[in-house]
């Protein structure tokens, strides 16, 4: 019985915590931040899942936030290079000359 409410105020805690990383998305001023804001917003999120994984004693919960993390990591990866360079993969500077051989 302990367990569950230690369960429930994780549960609680974490689903605060990801309303204000959605305010903290809405109220940020630039792209970067947003880009934090949101990354920090999906891993609360991860951690919410694991939690409900543990709570109803269930893997499923922990292969979506798997691959939400994943997905999160490639995400933000490609939008702070994007942030970066203005231009998400490399390219030349300048175009080679003559034809291919």
């Amino acid at each position: 019985m302990r367990h569950q409410a230690v369960f429930l105020a994780g549960i609680t805690w974490l689903a605060v915590l990801l309303g204000v990383a959605v305010l903290w998305i809405w109220r940020a001023r630039t792209t970067a931040e947003r880009l934090v804001a949101l990354d920090a917003a999906v891993l609360v999120l991860v951690g919410l899942l694991g939690l409900v994984a543990g709570e109803e004693q269930r893997s499923y919960p922990l292969d979506a936030a798997g691959a939400l993390a994943l997905l999160s990591f490639v995400s933000t990866l490609a939008a702070a290079r994007y942030l970066g360079d203005r231009r998400p993969f490399e390219q030349p500077d300048q175009p080679a000359e003559g034809p291919p051989p």
